[in-house]
């Protein structure tokens, strides 16, 4: 691709003392697609979302935003430069009510009139979540906090939505309606960089995907590839 990355890893490496967690990773994430990340537990997943949102800072190598290297800008210049995460497990302030974790999402923001207009948009797409804009979001069941942490995360106004195990915690029910609401984000123009366990539903929506195998990449391609790849078969969708 000729154009800038919005999101991108160049030779990075991180460490928690002396342990050695991502090792020479590169990664680009480009405007509209959405890409996902795949890797058993240890593998550095968390560890990437964590450095890309500016909570780990690499020890080599750079991170860039836009083309501009960021290694050393907090997580606050990220958010407001396009980059907001949806957390593993959701992490809502369970005793606030749904409307005032959404209004969280936009804390960094001062224009009430888009902030007001960006409800009504997350209303229109979460109608559920409208029902219950009264409620304590710790009373909400999983699907519905899930929907609840998305629309904080969009209420920063992304171009880039960090998303941790989106699927993890909710119904098997639940599941398949979840990806379909980040495939619909996903359309309309949304990037998105998908941390995530389920493979086979992670990379049906995806447009690329990597894998992670103790902190190095070892695969890298589209996702149709990736899917039809039969080590990646063997190792993460349990077939043959």
């Amino acid at each position: 691709m000729t154009e800038t990355a919005l999101l991108e890893f160049r030779s990075v490496n991180t460490h928690y003392g002396a342990v050695h967690i991502l090792k020479d990773v590169d990664l680009a994430i480009y405007p509209g697609e959405m890409v996902c990340l795949l890797g058993g537990n240890a593998s550095g997943k968390s560890t990437t979302l964590k450095t890309l949102l500016g909570m780990v800072t690499p020890t080599s190598g750079h991170v860039l935003l836009d083309g501009e290297v960021v290694n050393d800008k907090p997580t606050s210049y990220r958010v407001t430069n396009g980059v907001t995460m949806v957390p593993e497990n959701r992490r809502l302030f369970k005793r606030l009510t749904v409307k005032e974790n959404l209004e969280l999402g936009a804390y960094l923001r001062d224009d009430r009139e888009g902030i007001e207009e960006d409800l009504e948009n997350i209303y229109e797409l979460f109608p559920r979540v409208k029902e219950r804009l009264s409620q304590k979001a710790g009373t909400l069941s999983g699907g519905e906090q899930q929907m609840v942490a998305i629309g904080r995360a969009l209420m920063s106004r992304p171009r880039v939505l960090l998303m941790d195990e989106p699927s993890m915690g909710l119904a098997p029910a639940l599941v398949q309606q979840n990806f379909e609401l980040i495939q619909q984000i996903h359309e309309e123009g949304m990037a998105i960089f998908m941390v995530e366990q389920n493979a086979n539903m992670a990379l049906s929506i995806a447009d690329r995907g990597w894998v992670l195998q103790t902190g190095r990449v070892v695969l890298d391609d589209t996702a149709e590839a990736l899917l039809a790849n039969p080590e990646l078969r063997s190792s993460y969708l349990g077939e043959s």
